[in-house]
C-alpha cells in the first residue's frame, strides 16, 4: 500500500490543468521518481491476466507485460482512473470525443516528461473534440505538482495506481516493475481504437505524427 508523505499532501493541493534530452530510465529511478520515498513495487503475479514477456524492453532488458494487446479496430477497453482531485476520471466523461491516452512509466522522467509537453504543445492546435489524457502510475499528487511546475494545461494527467486496472486491460502494466509501459492509443468518437503503439524501448519517445494523423482521420 503507498505511504503518502505530509510534504506530498501538501504539494499535492496546488492546482493543476486538465500535460532535457531523452534518456534510458536507469533500473530504479522511475519507481523512486514516481512515488517520492516509495520502494519499487515487487514483482507482480497476475494469474487471471495472460502475460507477453518479452513485449517491450528496457534497453537490452526485455520486459514482460500484463495484459492482451489491444488492437487497432477493437472496442476501446472501459476504464476508471484517478484524476488529481483524487476523483474518479471514467472512461464515459469522453463520449462523442476523439480520445488520445498518453501512457508513460513516470512523469518524473526526462522521456516521460518530453511525451508529455510535446502533447501538450500540439493540443493548443486541436479541436476542442480531442481530449489528451496522460496516463501513470505516479500518484495523482505528483501528477499535480508536475502539471504545475511544467505549466501542462492541455493535457489531462490520471492515475492507475489504485486498482491498475486500465494496466492490464490495455495490456500496458509492465509486470517485473509495476509501472505502464510507454505506449499511445487513439481512440475515436465511437470508442472504437484507430492507432496503437506499445513503444519497443520504454526509453524511446512514441511516434507523434504517426498519433495525431490517427486524430486527423478520426476527427
Amino acid at each position: 500500500m503507498f505511504r503518502i508523505s505530509i510534504a506530498m499532501l501538501a504539494l499535492g493541493l496546488v492546482a493543476c490543468g486538465a500535460k532535457s534530452d531523452p534518456a534510458p530510465i536507469a533500473p530504479d529511478s522511475a519507481a523512486t521518481a514516481a512515488h517520492a520515498g516509495e520502494p519499487m513495487a515487487a514483482p507482480m503475479a497476475e494469474a487471471s491476466y495472460p502475460e507477453r514477456p518479452g513485449a517491450v524492453a528496457r534497453g537490452d532488458s526485455p520486459l514482460t507485460l500484463v495484459g492482451d494487446a489491444v488492437e487497432v479496430g477493437q472496442p476501446m477497453p472501459p476504464f476508471v482512473l484517478t484524476a488529481n482531485d483524487m476523483s474518479p476520471l471514467s472512461s464515459e466523461q469522453y463520449a462523442d470525443k476523439v480520445l488520445v491516452l498518453s501512457v508513460v512509466p513516470s512523469l518524473d522522467t526526462g522521456v516521460c516528461a518530453l511525451q508529455t509537453r510535446t502533447f501538450n504543445q500540439q493540443a493548443s492546435q486541436l479541436s476542442d473534440d480531442v481530449v489528451i489524457v496522460t496516463v501513470s502510475m505516479d500518484l495523482p499528487f505528483a501528477q499535480k505538482r508536475f502539471c504545475g511546475a511544467e505549466g501542462i494545461d492541455r493535457v489531462i494527467t490520471a492515475s492507475d495506481f489504485k486498482e491498475r486496472s486500465f494496466g492490464r486491460d490495455f495490456g500496458v502494466l509492465i509486470k517485473e516493475m509495476g509501472l505502464l509501459t510507454r505506449a499511445v492509443f487513439v481512440v475515436g468518437r465511437d470508442h472504437k481504437v484507430v492507432h496503437v503503439e506499445y513503444v519497443a524501448d520504454i526509453s524511446q519517445e512514441p511516434d507523434y505524427d504517426s498519433a495525431l494523423g490517427a486524430v486527423s482521420t478520426a476527427l
